[in-house]
Protein backbone atom coordinates (compact mmCIF):
# COMPACT_ATOMS: atom_id res chain seq x y z
CA UNK A 1 0.00 0.00 0.00
CA UNK A 2 1.48 3.52 -1.32
CA UNK A 3 2.12 5.62 2.03
CA UNK A 4 0.32 9.05 2.35
CA UNK A 5 3.33 11.10 0.99
CA UNK A 6 3.51 9.16 -2.24
CA UNK A 7 -0.22 8.89 -2.61
CA UNK A 8 -0.65 12.68 -2.30
CA UNK A 9 2.15 12.87 -5.17
CA UNK A 10 -0.02 10.88 -7.52
CA UNK A 11 -2.89 13.04 -6.77
CA UNK A 12 -0.50 15.95 -7.67
CA UNK A 13 0.18 14.44 -10.56
CA UNK A 14 -3.06 13.10 -12.18
CA UNK A 15 -3.95 16.85 -11.62
CA UNK A 16 -1.48 18.30 -13.18
CA UNK A 17 -1.97 15.70 -16.43
CA UNK A 18 -5.37 16.67 -15.80
CA UNK A 19 -5.28 20.34 -16.17
CA UNK A 20 -2.34 21.71 -16.90
CA UNK A 21 -1.09 23.10 -20.10
CA UNK A 22 2.88 22.96 -19.91
CA UNK A 23 4.95 25.47 -21.88
CA UNK A 24 6.57 23.31 -24.70
CA UNK A 25 4.54 20.09 -24.02
CA UNK A 26 5.34 16.97 -26.36
CA UNK A 27 1.56 16.24 -26.43
CA UNK A 28 2.49 12.56 -28.00
CA UNK A 29 4.05 11.51 -24.74
CA UNK A 30 2.61 13.42 -21.93
CA UNK A 31 -0.62 12.17 -21.47
CA UNK A 32 0.72 9.08 -20.51
CA UNK A 33 4.15 9.85 -19.45
CA UNK A 34 2.94 13.47 -17.67
CA UNK A 35 5.71 15.46 -15.36
CA UNK A 36 8.33 14.68 -12.86
CA UNK A 37 6.73 16.67 -9.51
CA UNK A 38 9.43 18.57 -7.98
CA UNK A 39 8.56 19.18 -4.25
CA UNK A 40 11.67 20.25 -2.93
CA UNK A 41 15.35 22.07 -2.98
CA UNK A 42 18.17 22.86 -1.17
CA UNK A 43 21.35 25.03 -3.25
CA UNK A 44 22.23 23.36 -6.26
CA UNK A 45 19.33 20.29 -5.78
CA UNK A 46 16.02 19.47 -6.16
CA UNK A 47 13.96 16.62 -4.66
CA UNK A 48 10.93 14.77 -6.17
CA UNK A 49 8.03 14.06 -4.87
CA UNK A 50 8.93 10.97 -3.92
CA UNK A 51 12.46 12.28 -1.95
CA UNK A 52 14.82 11.67 -4.80
CA UNK A 53 17.48 14.14 -5.09
CA UNK A 54 18.88 15.75 -8.78
CA UNK A 55 21.59 17.64 -9.24
CA UNK A 56 20.37 20.33 -11.41
CA UNK A 57 22.50 21.31 -14.20
CA UNK A 58 19.76 24.06 -15.80
CA UNK A 59 19.60 26.60 -13.02
CA UNK A 60 15.67 26.16 -13.51
CA UNK A 61 15.30 27.72 -17.00
CA UNK A 62 18.38 29.24 -17.20
CA UNK A 63 17.45 31.35 -13.63
CA UNK A 64 18.41 30.29 -10.59
CA UNK A 65 21.71 31.69 -10.30
CA UNK A 66 22.03 31.85 -6.90
CA UNK A 67 20.80 28.34 -5.68
CA UNK A 68 17.83 27.11 -4.28
CA UNK A 69 15.80 27.92 -0.99
CA UNK A 70 18.01 30.95 0.21
CA UNK A 71 16.39 31.74 3.70
CA UNK A 72 17.24 35.31 3.21
CA UNK A 73 15.39 35.93 -0.39
CA UNK A 74 12.57 34.23 1.50
CA UNK A 75 12.81 36.33 4.60
CA UNK A 76 13.33 39.54 2.11
CA UNK A 77 10.03 38.77 0.04
CA UNK A 78 8.05 37.71 3.32
CA UNK A 79 9.32 41.29 4.50
CA UNK A 80 7.51 43.28 1.38
CA UNK A 81 5.26 41.63 1.71
CA UNK A 82 4.25 42.21 5.23
CA UNK A 83 4.98 46.23 3.97
CA UNK A 84 3.22 46.96 0.98
CA UNK A 85 2.39 43.52 -0.84
CA UNK A 86 1.59 45.71 -4.22
CA UNK A 87 0.89 49.07 -5.63
CA UNK A 88 0.05 49.92 -8.98
CA UNK A 89 3.57 51.98 -10.65
CA UNK A 90 1.13 53.97 -13.13
CA UNK A 91 1.68 57.39 -13.05
CA UNK A 92 2.49 59.08 -10.21
CA UNK A 93 3.42 56.53 -7.62
CA UNK A 94 6.29 53.88 -6.57
CA UNK A 95 7.08 52.07 -4.35
CA UNK A 96 10.79 52.13 -2.63
CA UNK A 97 12.03 48.66 -3.90
CA UNK A 98 10.99 49.59 -7.36
CA UNK A 99 12.78 52.93 -7.31
CA UNK A 100 15.94 51.18 -5.62
CA UNK A 101 16.43 48.15 -8.26
CA UNK A 102 16.13 50.66 -11.28
CA UNK A 103 18.46 52.48 -9.75
CA UNK A 104 20.56 49.37 -8.89
CA UNK A 105 20.68 48.22 -12.50
CA UNK A 106 21.29 51.78 -14.03
CA UNK A 107 24.60 51.80 -11.63
CA UNK A 108 25.16 48.05 -13.10
CA UNK A 109 24.09 48.28 -17.11
CA UNK A 110 26.87 49.98 -19.11
CA UNK A 111 26.86 52.91 -20.62
CA UNK A 112 24.32 55.65 -20.19
CA UNK A 113 21.62 52.66 -19.97
CA UNK A 114 20.11 54.41 -17.18
CA UNK A 115 16.31 53.97 -17.22
CA UNK A 116 14.47 50.95 -16.69
CA UNK A 117 10.93 49.56 -17.26
CA UNK A 118 9.47 46.89 -15.70
CA UNK A 119 7.70 43.57 -16.78
CA UNK A 120 6.91 39.79 -16.05
CA UNK A 121 9.69 38.45 -17.69
CA UNK A 122 11.85 38.24 -21.15
CA UNK A 123 9.19 37.75 -23.26
CA UNK A 124 7.38 41.06 -22.52
CA UNK A 125 10.68 42.76 -22.17
CA UNK A 126 11.94 41.96 -26.10
CA UNK A 127 7.96 42.66 -26.32
CA UNK A 128 8.26 46.14 -24.57
CA UNK A 129 11.57 46.85 -26.84
CA UNK A 130 9.74 46.90 -29.81
CA UNK A 131 6.65 48.98 -28.64
CA UNK A 132 9.34 51.73 -27.19
CA UNK A 133 11.64 51.36 -30.01
CA UNK A 134 8.04 52.13 -32.44
CA UNK A 135 7.25 54.83 -30.06
CA UNK A 136 10.80 56.61 -30.33
CA UNK A 137 11.27 56.46 -34.07
CA UNK A 138 7.34 57.80 -34.12
CA UNK A 139 8.18 60.99 -32.19
CA UNK A 140 11.65 61.58 -34.29
CA UNK A 141 9.28 61.95 -37.03
CA UNK A 142 10.64 59.06 -38.70
CA UNK A 143 7.35 57.02 -38.91
CA UNK A 144 9.04 54.10 -42.02
CA UNK A 145 11.34 52.67 -39.23
CA UNK A 146 8.95 49.58 -38.56
CA UNK A 147 11.24 46.38 -38.86
CA UNK A 148 13.31 44.41 -36.98
CA UNK A 149 16.14 42.34 -37.78
CA UNK A 150 17.02 39.16 -35.94
CA UNK A 151 18.73 35.78 -36.23
CA UNK A 152 18.45 32.31 -37.21
CA UNK A 153 18.23 29.95 -34.54
CA UNK A 154 17.88 33.48 -32.02
CA UNK A 155 15.55 33.14 -29.26
CA UNK A 156 13.68 36.12 -27.53
CA UNK A 157 10.27 34.62 -26.24
CA UNK A 158 7.11 33.27 -26.88
CA UNK A 159 4.64 36.43 -26.73
CA UNK A 160 3.25 37.24 -30.31
CA UNK A 161 5.79 39.59 -31.30
CA UNK A 162 8.88 37.87 -29.60
CA UNK A 163 8.08 34.41 -31.13
CA UNK A 164 7.94 36.70 -34.93
CA UNK A 165 11.82 37.95 -33.25
CA UNK A 166 12.30 34.31 -32.08
CA UNK A 167 14.62 32.41 -35.33
CA UNK A 168 14.22 29.28 -33.79
CA UNK A 169 11.83 27.79 -36.89
CA UNK A 170 11.07 24.98 -34.70
CA UNK A 171 9.17 27.45 -32.23
CA UNK A 172 6.88 28.09 -34.96
CA UNK A 173 5.47 25.16 -35.92
CA UNK A 174 1.52 25.18 -36.27
CA UNK A 175 1.79 28.84 -34.91
CA UNK A 176 1.35 32.28 -37.09
CA UNK A 177 4.15 34.97 -36.64
CA UNK A 178 4.68 38.61 -38.04
CA UNK A 179 6.20 37.93 -41.35
CA UNK A 180 5.88 41.47 -42.42
CA UNK A 181 7.63 43.09 -39.68
CA UNK A 182 10.66 40.52 -38.62
CA UNK A 183 13.47 39.21 -40.83
CA UNK A 184 15.67 36.97 -40.02
CA UNK A 185 19.51 36.68 -41.01
CA UNK A 186 21.38 33.37 -40.75
CA UNK A 187 23.10 32.03 -37.58
CA UNK A 188 26.61 33.19 -36.64
CA UNK A 189 27.65 29.38 -35.37
CA UNK A 190 30.93 28.98 -36.25
CA UNK A 191 30.89 25.33 -35.70
CA UNK A 192 28.67 24.73 -38.88
CA UNK A 193 30.53 27.08 -41.19
CA UNK A 194 31.95 26.28 -44.60
CA UNK A 195 34.72 23.51 -44.85
CA UNK A 196 37.91 26.00 -45.05
CA UNK A 197 36.48 29.33 -44.48
CA UNK A 198 38.25 31.21 -41.24
CA UNK A 199 36.89 32.15 -38.50
CA UNK A 200 37.56 35.63 -39.59
CA UNK A 201 36.07 35.14 -43.00
CA UNK A 202 32.73 33.61 -41.85
CA UNK A 203 32.29 36.50 -39.28
CA UNK A 204 32.70 39.06 -42.03
CA UNK A 205 30.04 37.05 -44.38
CA UNK A 206 27.76 37.14 -41.75
CA UNK A 207 28.14 41.11 -40.54
CA UNK A 208 27.98 41.54 -44.58
CA UNK A 209 24.99 39.82 -44.22
CA UNK A 210 23.08 42.43 -41.91
CA UNK A 211 23.98 45.26 -44.16
CA UNK A 212 22.95 43.45 -46.91
CA UNK A 213 19.37 43.05 -44.87
CA UNK A 214 19.22 46.56 -43.81
CA UNK A 215 19.57 47.97 -47.24
CA UNK A 216 17.25 45.44 -49.21
CA UNK A 217 14.76 46.83 -46.38
CA UNK A 218 16.02 50.33 -46.70
CA UNK A 219 17.40 52.36 -43.69
CA UNK A 220 14.45 54.40 -43.29
CA UNK A 221 12.63 51.26 -42.80
CA UNK A 222 14.64 49.16 -40.22
CA UNK A 223 14.02 50.18 -36.36
CA UNK A 224 16.07 47.55 -34.45
CA UNK A 225 18.32 44.93 -34.65
CA UNK A 226 18.37 42.30 -31.73
CA UNK A 227 20.51 40.03 -30.83
CA UNK A 228 21.99 37.52 -27.71
CA UNK A 229 25.71 38.15 -26.81
CA UNK A 230 25.64 34.26 -26.53
CA UNK A 231 22.11 32.77 -28.44
CA UNK A 232 20.70 30.69 -25.52
CA UNK A 233 17.88 28.42 -26.74
CA UNK A 234 19.15 28.13 -30.42
CA UNK A 235 22.16 25.92 -29.22
CA UNK A 236 24.61 27.99 -27.04
CA UNK A 237 25.93 29.65 -30.65
CA UNK A 238 29.31 31.56 -29.52
CA UNK A 239 29.84 34.34 -32.37
CA UNK A 240 32.78 34.75 -33.85
CA UNK A 241 35.78 37.19 -32.28
CA UNK A 242 34.43 40.79 -33.14
CA UNK A 243 31.23 39.81 -34.49
CA UNK A 244 28.85 41.99 -31.98
CA UNK A 245 31.26 44.91 -32.26
CA UNK A 246 31.05 44.80 -35.95
CA UNK A 247 27.26 44.34 -36.18
CA UNK A 248 26.70 47.49 -33.49
CA UNK A 249 29.31 49.23 -36.21
CA UNK A 250 26.98 48.38 -39.13
CA UNK A 251 23.75 49.50 -36.95
CA UNK A 252 25.43 52.73 -36.20
CA UNK A 253 25.97 53.49 -39.75
CA UNK A 254 22.11 53.15 -40.94
CA UNK A 255 20.39 54.86 -37.61
CA UNK A 256 19.25 50.91 -36.35
CA UNK A 257 19.16 50.49 -32.92
CA UNK A 258 20.90 47.46 -31.09
CA UNK A 259 19.43 45.67 -28.74
CA UNK A 260 21.06 43.41 -26.80
CA UNK A 261 18.76 40.31 -25.26
CA UNK A 262 20.57 39.55 -22.00
CA UNK A 263 17.92 37.87 -20.24
CA UNK A 264 20.26 34.63 -19.87
CA UNK A 265 23.62 36.18 -20.10
CA UNK A 266 22.79 39.07 -17.47
CA UNK A 267 23.11 38.59 -13.52
CA UNK A 268 26.50 36.19 -13.50
CA UNK A 269 26.07 33.57 -16.05
CA UNK A 270 29.33 34.80 -17.98
CA UNK A 271 31.23 35.98 -14.26
CA UNK A 272 29.46 40.08 -15.37
CA UNK A 273 26.42 41.48 -14.23
CA UNK A 274 25.78 42.15 -17.74
CA UNK A 275 27.94 40.70 -20.88
CA UNK A 276 27.36 43.16 -23.37
CA UNK A 277 30.37 45.18 -22.84
CA UNK A 278 32.25 43.10 -20.23
CA UNK A 279 32.69 40.34 -22.00
CA UNK A 280 31.81 41.60 -26.18
CA UNK A 281 33.18 45.09 -25.66
CA UNK A 282 29.73 47.03 -26.91
CA UNK A 283 27.18 49.51 -25.39
CA UNK A 284 24.15 48.67 -26.63
CA UNK A 285 21.39 51.15 -27.19
CA UNK A 286 18.65 48.70 -25.19
CA UNK A 287 19.57 45.70 -22.80
CA UNK A 288 16.00 43.45 -22.27
CA UNK A 289 16.82 40.82 -18.73
CA UNK A 290 14.83 38.78 -16.85
CA UNK A 291 15.81 35.03 -15.12
CA UNK A 292 18.94 35.56 -13.14
CA UNK A 293 17.47 39.57 -12.46
CA UNK A 294 15.52 37.92 -8.85
CA UNK A 295 17.44 34.45 -9.71
CA UNK A 296 13.66 32.90 -10.49
CA UNK A 297 12.42 33.80 -7.07
CA UNK A 298 9.87 35.15 -8.63
CA UNK A 299 8.66 36.77 -11.89
CA UNK A 300 10.31 39.87 -13.17
CA UNK A 301 12.15 41.48 -16.35
CA UNK A 302 13.20 44.65 -17.39
CA UNK A 303 13.88 47.08 -20.47
CA UNK A 304 17.25 49.41 -19.80
CA UNK A 305 17.06 52.29 -22.27
CA UNK A 306 19.68 54.53 -22.83
CA UNK A 307 19.55 58.08 -22.02
CA UNK A 308 19.18 59.63 -25.73
CA UNK A 309 16.12 57.11 -25.96
CA UNK A 310 14.83 58.01 -22.85
CA UNK A 311 14.91 61.74 -23.98
CA UNK A 312 13.02 61.47 -26.34
CA UNK A 313 10.47 59.34 -25.43
CA UNK A 314 9.80 61.24 -22.00
CA UNK A 315 8.41 64.70 -23.81
CA UNK A 316 5.25 64.51 -24.18
CA UNK A 317 4.02 63.95 -27.74
CA UNK A 318 0.71 65.71 -27.29
CA UNK A 319 -1.28 67.87 -24.63
CA UNK A 320 -2.87 65.48 -22.88
CA UNK A 321 -0.83 62.63 -24.20
CA UNK A 322 0.45 59.93 -21.96
CA UNK A 323 3.37 57.47 -22.28
CA UNK A 324 0.69 54.32 -22.41
CA UNK A 325 2.51 51.22 -22.11
CA UNK A 326 2.56 48.98 -19.11
CA UNK A 327 1.25 46.48 -17.27
CA UNK A 328 -0.73 45.75 -14.02
CA UNK A 329 2.77 44.10 -12.55
CA UNK A 330 5.08 46.67 -14.01
CA UNK A 331 7.88 46.99 -10.74
CA UNK A 332 5.45 45.16 -8.40
CA UNK A 333 7.23 45.62 -5.12
CA UNK A 334 7.51 42.19 -3.77
CA UNK A 335 9.65 41.48 -6.95
CA UNK A 336 11.88 44.12 -7.53
CA UNK A 337 12.24 43.21 -3.61
CA UNK A 338 13.79 40.06 -4.56
CA UNK A 339 15.36 41.60 -7.32
CA UNK A 340 17.34 43.91 -4.99
CA UNK A 341 17.86 40.94 -2.29
CA UNK A 342 19.37 39.27 -5.36
CA UNK A 343 21.84 41.28 -6.47
CA UNK A 344 23.16 41.99 -2.57
CA UNK A 345 23.72 38.51 -2.44
CA UNK A 346 25.48 37.97 -5.86
CA UNK A 347 27.70 41.62 -5.01
CA UNK A 348 28.43 40.45 -1.12
CA UNK A 349 28.81 36.62 -1.99
CA UNK A 350 30.93 37.37 -5.13
CA UNK A 351 29.44 35.01 -7.49
CA UNK A 352 30.58 36.93 -10.66
CA UNK A 353 34.25 36.61 -9.36
CA UNK A 354 33.17 32.49 -8.22
CA UNK A 355 31.71 32.33 -12.20
CA UNK A 356 35.23 33.38 -13.21
CA UNK A 357 36.88 30.55 -11.70
CA UNK A 358 34.34 28.00 -11.49
CA UNK A 359 33.22 28.38 -14.47
CA UNK A 360 36.34 28.23 -16.09
CA UNK A 361 36.77 25.04 -14.58
CA UNK A 362 32.85 23.51 -15.48
CA UNK A 363 34.10 25.01 -18.99
CA UNK A 364 37.01 22.93 -19.35
CA UNK A 365 35.27 20.09 -18.40
CA UNK A 366 32.77 19.85 -19.97
CA UNK A 367 35.17 19.87 -23.10
CA UNK A 368 36.84 16.78 -21.98
CA UNK A 369 33.19 15.08 -23.21
CA UNK A 370 34.89 15.60 -27.14
CA UNK A 371 36.51 12.38 -27.38
CA UNK A 372 33.21 10.48 -26.71
CA UNK A 373 32.41 9.12 -30.35
CA UNK A 374 29.10 11.01 -31.05
CA UNK A 375 30.04 14.13 -29.55
CA UNK A 376 30.43 16.80 -32.46
CA UNK A 377 31.19 20.23 -30.26
CA UNK A 378 31.02 21.19 -26.84
CA UNK A 379 31.05 25.26 -27.09
CA UNK A 380 29.69 27.87 -24.71
CA UNK A 381 31.26 29.97 -21.74
CA UNK A 382 31.43 29.85 -18.34
CA UNK A 383 28.32 28.70 -16.85
CA UNK A 384 26.30 28.53 -20.02
CA UNK A 385 27.36 25.15 -22.22
CA UNK A 386 25.97 23.27 -25.00
CA UNK A 387 26.72 19.46 -26.44
CA UNK A 388 25.73 18.68 -30.32
CA UNK A 389 25.96 15.21 -30.51
CA UNK A 390 26.30 14.15 -34.41
CA UNK A 391 26.08 10.51 -36.02
CA UNK A 392 29.53 11.59 -38.18
CA UNK A 393 31.64 14.03 -36.17
CA UNK A 394 34.06 13.91 -39.77
CA UNK A 395 30.73 15.50 -41.78
CA UNK A 396 28.93 16.68 -39.05
CA UNK A 397 25.55 14.67 -40.05
CA UNK A 398 22.99 14.49 -37.51
CA UNK A 399 22.08 11.24 -35.71
CA UNK A 400 17.97 10.28 -37.46
CA UNK A 401 15.88 13.22 -35.34
CA UNK A 402 13.54 9.80 -34.68
CA UNK A 403 16.47 8.57 -31.96
CA UNK A 404 15.78 11.80 -29.95
CA UNK A 405 19.19 11.89 -28.83
CA UNK A 406 18.99 15.16 -26.22
CA UNK A 407 16.16 13.42 -24.81
CA UNK A 408 17.62 9.68 -24.84
CA UNK A 409 21.06 11.73 -23.08
CA UNK A 410 18.34 13.54 -20.88
CA UNK A 411 16.21 10.35 -19.71
CA UNK A 412 19.97 8.66 -18.67
CA UNK A 413 21.01 11.42 -16.47
CA UNK A 414 17.60 12.11 -14.64
CA UNK A 415 18.46 8.31 -13.79
CA UNK A 416 21.45 9.37 -12.58
CA UNK A 417 20.23 11.95 -10.75
CA UNK A 418 21.08 14.50 -12.94
CA UNK A 419 19.31 17.36 -14.92
CA UNK A 420 20.24 18.84 -18.45
CA UNK A 421 18.23 19.78 -20.83
CA UNK A 422 17.28 18.71 -24.18
CA UNK A 423 17.01 20.68 -27.52
CA UNK A 424 16.52 18.22 -30.56
CA UNK A 425 20.04 16.67 -30.85
CA UNK A 426 21.90 18.86 -28.46
CA UNK A 427 22.04 18.86 -24.13
CA UNK A 428 21.81 22.37 -22.44
CA UNK A 429 23.78 22.77 -19.53
CA UNK A 430 23.03 26.47 -17.19
CA UNK A 431 23.00 25.31 -13.52
CA UNK A 432 23.36 27.66 -10.38
CA UNK A 433 26.24 29.59 -10.18
CA UNK A 434 26.96 28.68 -6.80
CA UNK A 435 28.29 25.03 -8.00
CA UNK A 436 31.47 23.65 -6.27
CA UNK A 437 34.27 21.81 -7.94
CA UNK A 438 32.73 18.17 -6.50
CA UNK A 439 29.50 19.09 -8.05
CA UNK A 440 30.92 19.79 -11.65
CA UNK A 441 33.09 16.80 -11.42
CA UNK A 442 29.62 14.54 -10.66
CA UNK A 443 27.83 16.45 -13.65
CA UNK A 444 30.40 15.88 -15.77
CA UNK A 445 31.23 12.27 -14.79
CA UNK A 446 27.15 11.62 -15.12
CA UNK A 447 26.77 13.20 -18.50
CA UNK A 448 29.66 10.98 -19.75
CA UNK A 449 27.93 7.76 -18.74
CA UNK A 450 24.90 8.42 -20.03
CA UNK A 451 26.07 9.60 -23.61
CA UNK A 452 27.83 6.19 -23.57
CA UNK A 453 24.66 4.59 -22.62
CA UNK A 454 22.70 6.18 -25.00
CA UNK A 455 25.80 5.51 -27.54
CA UNK A 456 24.62 1.93 -26.35
CA UNK A 457 21.01 2.46 -27.09
CA UNK A 458 21.59 3.78 -30.01
CA UNK A 459 23.74 0.41 -31.34
CA UNK A 460 21.22 -1.44 -30.66
CA UNK A 461 18.11 0.18 -32.42
CA UNK A 462 20.27 0.86 -35.77
CA UNK A 463 20.95 4.45 -35.16
CA UNK A 464 24.95 4.58 -35.27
Amino acid sequence: MPNKQTTDMQQVWQQDRDHYIHPWTDFSTFKEEGSLVLADSDNVHVKDGEGREYLDGIGGLWCVNIGYAREEMAQAIADQIRQIPYYSCFGHHTTVPAAQLAAKLAELAPGNLNHVFYGCGGSVANDTAVRIIHFYFNQLGKKSKKKIISRIDGYHGSTYMAMSITGVKFDHIGFDIEEQLVSHISCPNPYRRPAGQSLEEFCNEKVQELEDKILELGPDNVAAFFAEPIMGAGGVIVPPEGYHKKTLEVCRKYGVLYVSDEVVTAFGRLGHMFASEAEFGIVPDIITCAKGLTSGYLPLGATILSDEIYDVISKPQADGALFTHGFTYSGHPVSCAAGVKNIEIMERENLCGHVKDMGQYFEDQVKTLIDLPIVGDVRGRKFMMCIENVANKETKELINPDAKVGNRIADHCQARGLIVRPLAHMNVLSPPLTLTKEHIDFLVATLRESIEATMEDLKAEGFI
